[in-house]
C-alpha cells in the first residue's frame, strides 16, 4: 500500500484544543516539563444514582414537605460496573437512612446546616460500605430542596 493511501485511511488523531491544531504547546504550559491531569493517575471517580430521591416529611400523621435529594458517591476508579449493579439495593438502603433522618426531624427547620448534613452524609456512607466496603469514599449530596405542602 502506498503512503497516500496509509494517510487517507489511518485513523485521524483527536484534537483537543487549538494547540493541537497548530501542533503547538498550549500557551503557559511547556508539554515536556509539565505532565499535567492526564499523566497522574486518578484517585477517585464520581458515580451519581440515576434518580433523585424524594423523602416525605410528616407532621401530626400527614405529610407536611416533600424533600428531594441527589447523590452522587466519590469511589475508587474502576468501581462504575460494581455499582450500578447494586444502586437498587443501595437505593432502598439509602432511602431507609433518608426516612429516619426525616422521622427524626432532620429535614425540619434549618434543614442545611452543616451538622445535620454532615450527620446525613456519615449514616448514607456507612450504609454504601455496607455494600461496596472501602471503594466509596464519600456521599455527595448533589442538590437537597424542601417544598412545604
Amino acid at each position: 500500500m502506498g503512503i497516500g493511501a496509509r494517510m487517507a485511511f489511518a485513523p485521524a488523531e483527536k484534537i483537543t484544543d487549538k494547540a493541537d491544531v497548530e501542533n503547538k504547546p498550549a500557551k503557559g504550559r511547556d508539554m515536556k516539563s509539565d505532565p499535567g491531569k492526564d499523566d497522574a493517575p486518578a484517585t477517585h471517580e464520581y458515580l451519581k444514582l440515576t434518580k433523585q430521591f424524594v423523602v416525605p416529611v410528616v407532621a401530626e400523621d400527614e405529610i407536611s414537605a416533600l424533600v428531594t435529594m441527589s447523590l452522587s458517591l466519590e469511589v475508587r476508579p474502576g468501581m462504575a460496573e460494581a455499582f450500578y449493579e447494586i444502586e437498587p439495593k443501595l437505593r432502598d438502603r439509602f432511602l431507609q437512612v433518608l426516612f429516619d433522618h426525616a422521622n427524626t426531624g432532620g429535614f425540619d427547620g434549618a434543614f442545611t446546616h452543616s451538622d445535620n448534613l454532615a450527620a446525613l452524609r456519615t449514616a448514607l456512607l456507612e450504609v454504601a460500605k455496607k455494600d461496596l466496603g472501602q471503594d466509596v469514599s464519600q456521599v455527595l449530596i448533589m442538590s437537597v430542596s424542601r417544598q412545604d405542602t
